[in-house]
């Protein structure tokens, strides 16, 4: 396995990791509403991805089946130039497209009543940890997937064969 191969698969493991831990963090300025929160069931004030939307959990599971693809079917040559290093970078660019709407719909977790109530009392809808972790997940295998492209584009190249500058 090459060492691009290797962050694939190392994204994949910190994806899955990510995948059991906080994501949403409810939070509060006052004081009385943090001793509140503090009172409530951490459930309902740290919750995990299987609580978020749709671009909550499927960006993480998607580095972990294309880190998976990419550890086991990296090391042969025909999956190589049949386009495994492209498929790798569509679906690391999808999960972090997904990863992005799911950042930006964090609150969608919550339905529109319980939304206006949290707004109204002055609790924040904030990150977990493994939110932070799942987007380092996909920023690392983002970086292995394009540095694998490239790696075989410079593969394919002839040996006579000179850039063309622009």
């Amino acid at each position: 396995m090459t060492w691009r191969e290797w962050l694939g698969f190392g994204a994949g493991l910190l994806a899955l990791t990510a995948l059991f831990l906080p994501w949403t963090q409810l939070s509060a300025t006052d004081p009385q509403l943090r001793a509140a929160l503090a009172e409530l069931p951490s459930e309902d004030v740290s919750r995990p991805v299987w609580s978020a939307t749709f671009f909550g959990w499927f960006p993480p599971l998607l580095l972990v089946l294309t880190g998976l693809v990419v550890a086991i079917f990296g090391q042969s040559g025909r999956a190589r130039w049949s386009g495994l290093p492209q498929l790798w970078l569509v679906a690391t660019v999808v999960a972090f497209v997904g990863t992005v709407l799911g950042w930006v719909f964090i609150d969608w977790q919550f339905g529109e009543q319980q939304r206006g109530l949290l707004t109204e009392s002055g609790v924040s809808i904030g990150t977990g940890i493994g939110r932070y972790l799942g987007v380092a997940a996909t920023l690392v295998s983002l970086t292995g997937a394009v540095l694998d492209v490239v790696a075989l584009r410079a593969e394919t190249r002839l040996p006579g064969q000179q850039r063309v500058r622009r």
